[in-house]
């Protein structure tokens, strides 16, 4: 099956930023059929599990966890799972401080030594005890009405999805790049990044492939789309995330370097060479 979905879609607010307060959207394919996938129904209030895998994110960690702390649905329909993956810093010390700081939120720390994005999203996923999992990195912040916008389409059917994705910060070649990435993703119809999914679905396809190191969000959202499941995209909300790659080098070299690894990524190429 093709990727497909719905799309949520953001809107300008005149002067070409991420909405502060986005707007509804008017739906623009059919309602999704059932398919025989491992997704149940959706349940009236679902559960979230929120997974963020982090290895030496002291700087961003916390930013990340205050934005799910403001999400507009109530914290206990929230579960957060961090799993500190090789880390070096101070990453997992300003995890067990936040959940000191904030004893409302359901929050569980696993400390693993051995470093692997997919690794670290699927033993997230395995002590999730929400129906629905969205992944989130550590290096990024959810806008408020996020989980909300999601549970909507998951209620609606969309048991998987991707979710928009901006800079954040100020810098407008940093807007840009990411601005031009969303366009081509709806452009050519690709599902990838940050993305939520029915957990039943998620675990039928086996979860994250832990041989990639690269693309291993695209590689699962297309197979849940094989096995028959509508994908959704959210673009309503958006997922604010750090652009600090994008200046790596010297005359914004960065820029060109991770345009070139999420193409070759798509294209499936160099996915099991070290991000």
């Amino acid at each position: 099956m093709a990727d497909a979905g719905r799309s949520f879609g953001p809107r300008s607010n005149g002067a070409g930023d991420p909405p502060s307060q986005p707007r509804s959207g008017r739906e623009r394919a059919a309602p999704p059929r059932a398919e025989s996938n491992g997704a149940s129904d959706p349940p009236p209030e679902p559960r979230v599990t929120i997974v963020i895998p982090a290895r030496n994110e002291e700087a961003y960690i916390e930013a990340a966890l205050d934005s799910i702390v403001g999400q507009t649905v109530p914290l206990e329909r929230l579960q957060v799972v961090v799993v500190v993956n090789g880390t070096t810093d101070r990453t997992a010390e300003i995890v067990r401080l936040a959940r000191e700081r904030l004893p409302r939120l359901e929050l569980r720390l696993v400390d693993d030594p051995h470093p692997g994005v997919a690794r670290a999203k699927n033993i997230g996923a395995r002590l999730a005890n929400g129906d629905l999992l969205i992944f989130l990195d550590a290096d990024s912040r959810m806008a408020p009405d996020l989980v909300e916008r999601i549970i909507a389409a998951y209620r609606a059917g969309y048991r998987a999805g991707s979710v928009a994705i901006a800079a954040d910060d100020g810098d407008l070649l940093d807007r840009g790049f990411y601005r031009l990435i969303e366009f081509g993703k709806r452009l050519f119809g690709i599902h990838a990044n940050m993305l939520f999914c029915d957990r039943a679905a998620f675990e039928a396809v086996g979860g994250f492939d832990e041989t990639l190191h690269q693309a291993e969000d695209r590689d699962l959202l297309v197979r849940l789309a094989r096995s028959g499941l509508p994908l959704g995209r959210i673009t309503e909300s958006v997922i604010f995330t750090s652009p600090r790659r994008l200046h790596e080098g010297p005359f914004r070299i960065g820029l060109l370097k991770v345009f070139g690894r999420w193409t070759l990524g798509h294209l499936g190429i160099w996915r099991q060479r070290p991000y």
